[in-house]
């Protein structure tokens, strides 16, 4: 099966009240372990990249590996450009074979992110790709995302209308209380999400579908594994995967999550390595690494975003 774009997934996710996954990958192991849990959850899967990513392992060598995670799974898989800063990298991912885009242009005026968005939409939809766009500012940081909480600003409803129908996006990332990275609330504090907000949003555009970035819940059990084997996370919570639930089963067609398969992969690996301090062979402390990326989609899949069984 080829690359898909999101339309289709979002018609059937909005519909049936639950989000897709959209799960940064940077490297062979975690391409693998997403969708080897994704098939066995018959469940479609968005497959992101971020500049930080395409730095690191290059947009041939990713492009690559998805196109072998096609050929093994036969799975509906989407390549997404996550946080595309400006219109040459959206168009360099257009050309170079990604089905979704995202352009960010949210730390602009709302006119200019307009034209930003609008100069992206018409490219790639003339390549038939979807994009992406954002109004509303998320706060924390991100590979190249690093917005301080004092510049957050939650989306105004009263202007998402306007801005759908001059950019012509396809999906809309909005700020409702999520935030980048995996220190988003110190123990004490309240994680919230504006629920009021996102009711008011699927008011006004109904049927459109909304995207949730900075979602990941920093699963503690794996923050305390990475401190046991020498780690130095300090104490932090993300947004409770019940509120994500709740999101998912609204307006919410895709939920982008990173950090949680960071946390978890980094955990699994240097609990290897202590372990078995012999050995040297990469494949050898990667598999569990692999491994935990596996169980962690299969869990956030079945429990979070609702989408097993919707193939």
């Amino acid at each position: 099966m080829p690359l898909v774009t999101t339309k289709e997934m979002f018609e059937k996710a909005y519909k049936g009240g639950y989000a897709i996954g959209a799960f940064n990958v940077n490297n062979m192991e975690i391409i693998q372990g997403i969708t080897e849990a994704a098939a066995e959850e018959r469940s479609p899967v968005i497959l992101q990249v971020s500049a930080g990513a395409r730095k690191y392992a290059k947009h041939n060598y990713l492009v690559k590996l998805v196109e072998a995670a096609l050929a093994e799974t036969d799975l509906p898989i989407a390549l997404h450009l996550d946080h595309g800063e400006n219109f040459e990298i959206c168009k360099a991912c257009v050309d170079g074979g990604f089905s979704s885009v995202m352009i960010d242009g949210s730390k602009y005026s709302f006119e200019e992110n307009i034209a930003l968005t609008r100069q992206v939409v018409d490219y790639a939809h003339a390549h038939g790709v979807v994009v992406e766009g954002e109004l509303g500012k998320l706060a924390g940081i991100e590979d190249d995302v690093n917005v301080a909480s004092e510049d957050a600003q939650f989306t105004d409803p009263a202007q998402v209308e306007e801005f759908v129908a001059r950019t012509g996006v396809d999906s809309l990332a909005i700020a409702i209380g999520t935030s980048h990275g995996a220190y988003k609330f110190k123990p004490g504090q309240k994680p919230r999400l504006r629920f009021d907000i996102l009711e008011e949003i699927q008011r006004r555009i109904e049927g459109f579908p909304i995207v949730l970035h900075g979602a990941s819940s920093v699963p503690q059990e794996f923050v305390a594994m990475v401190n046991q084997y020498g780690g130095r996370m300090p104490d932090a919570i993300g947004i409770p995967e019940e509120m994500l639930r709740q999101a998912a089963s609204m307006a919410v067609c895709k939920i982008n999550i990173d950090s949680d398969l960071r946390i978890c992969m980094t955990a699994a690996v240097r609990k290897h390595l202590i372990e078995h301090p012999e050995h040297f062979d990469p494949r050898q402390f990667l598999s569990p690494g692999r491994e935990a990326i596996k169980g962690m989609v299969a869990h956030k899949i079945r429990d979070v975003l609702g989408s097993s069984n919707t193939l």
